[in-house]
């Protein structure tokens, strides 16, 4: 009876702790989804008297919604095609090739992750101001994917190890060079690793608030993650539904990619069978 007792208190602290934390999760989303067609919304979360999409229809323009994800697209986008690219090519002779400097540089990389990014942007902005990038897509796309770079060699390493190595033998055996390996053989069967990248990436890039506010300074070039804050008045004014209607546009190309890469997300790489017989 004792320790039928103990399980059974267990397990009511293990479902009581994983309720609360999906209450943390689920009640913001509530108070996004309800207070976007709420007309009179505030910081409570409770049914609507009446449906409006009046709240839609004052951020729908391209002042306050259009032209700032489009700027997101643009820089996040980019600078998230570049950061597969460039961890692709850094990640393909760290996992191929064993080399003393090997380890020292993948500790390195691990170190750069840890870094705060407040700590590394006023050297950064310095640096764009001699160089003409400052207040430029082109320069906030760098950085941005010279920020994400580190983590995202090391995450595609791990992956492409998981390659068998006599597939790209095989392939070196028919005149492939390294090159062509990595592109017709190794990265369409890391397609699963190559997804997580990718959306790891631009999921952090597109949530980023602070590096497109420090290196942009034209109204025009902001992307969405820093117009948001034009939803916040003064003296404490929020225009709670206009800013619940536009915090659901502004996941909206997250969750998108999402689903787009869901099933090489859900999909195993399976090559066990690929160097038998």
């Amino acid at each position: 009876m004792t320790r039928t007792r103990t399980r059974t208190s267990r397990r009511f602290a293990a479902d009581a702790g994983l309720l609360f934390a999906a209450a943390a999760f689920v009640l913001p989303l509530a108070w996004v989804l309800l207070s976007a067609v709420d007309p009179r919304a505030d910081l409570r979360v409770k049914v609507p008297d009446g449906l409006t999409f009046d709240n839609f229809d004052a951020v729908l323009n391209e002042d306050v919604t259009f032209r700032p994800l489009l700027n997101s697209l643009i820089l996040c986008g980019g600078a998230t095609a570049l950061t597969v690219v460039c961890a692709a090519l850094a990640a393909y002779p760290l996992s191929r090739f064993r080399s003393r400097l090997n380890r020292p540089f993948l500790l390195t990389i691990l170190f750069a992750t840890s870094l705060p990014i407040t700590a590394i942007m006023v050297p950064v902005y310095a640096l764009f101001v001699q160089v003409d990038l400052i207040d430029t897509m082109q320069g906030t796309i760098f950085f941005f994917a010279a920020s994400q770079l580190p983590f995202a060699i090391w995450l595609m390493k791990n992956f492409m190890d998981g390659v068998p190595k006599e597939l790209e033998e095989a392939a070196w055996t028919d005149g492939a060079s390294s090159f062509q390996s990595l592109l017709r053989i190794v990265l369409p069967l890391m397609g699963p690793g190559v997804a997580v990248v990718t959306v790891f990436s631009f999921v952090m890039m597109w949530g980023n608030f602070f590096v497109p506010f420090m290196l942009l300074l034209t109204p025009d070039q902001m992307p969405a993650a820093v117009s948001i804050n034009e939803f916040f008045g003064n003296r404490g004014m929020v225009a709670y539904g206009q800013l619940a209607a536009f915090s659901i546009i502004y996941s909206t190309p997250v969750i998108l990619l999402y689903v787009l890469v869901a099933r090489k997300l859900g999909g195993g790489f399976a090559l066990g069978g690929a160097v038998k017989g």
